[in-house]
């Protein structure tokens, strides 16, 4: 099974949260094992261009079960994965995606945040992705 609608809304609370905490409009996504949609916000005033982001980046981590900043340094000039972002119908491959893994360690699903810069992106979304690995 994947992740739930319940875990799904803690992870974009503790994202929220850590967002307020950083000062940062952020636009949140979270998705199933399918790399569905199960839940989405949108901060107030958070970056149009962004939300499509957040959710790109969710399905990004979920299709390649890894962060996407890591995606990212292996689709880098003359890396093993260059131009992979061009695949999927576009994939994200910079920080602010990152799997969820159940507490058995199973991935269930994956968190996308965009909204700011990639670092802070990747913060939020740790705090999405701790808040369901907790449960």
């Amino acid at each position: 099974m994947g992740i739930t609608l319940e875990q799904a809304q803690a992870a974009i609370q503790a994202a929220h949260q850590k967002s307020l905490e950083l000062g940062v409009k952020m636009n949140i996504a979270v998705v199933d094992a399918g790399a569905n949609l199960v839940a989405f916000a949108r901060m107030d005033d958070a970056w149009l261009g962004s939300l499509d982001i957040s959710i790109k980046k969710a399905k990004t981590a979920r299709f390649f079960d890894m962060p996407t900043g890591d995606l990212g340094k292996a689709s880098q000039p003359g890396g093993s994965l260059f131009n992979i972002e061009v695949s999927n119908g576009g994939l994200i491959t910079f920080p602010g995606g990152l799997p969820i893994t159940d507490s058995t360690g199973r991935v269930v699903g994956a968190i996308g945040v965009s909204g700011d810069s990639v670092e802070n992106d990747h913060t939020v979304a740790e705090a999405g992705r701790v808040a369901v690995a907790d449960r």
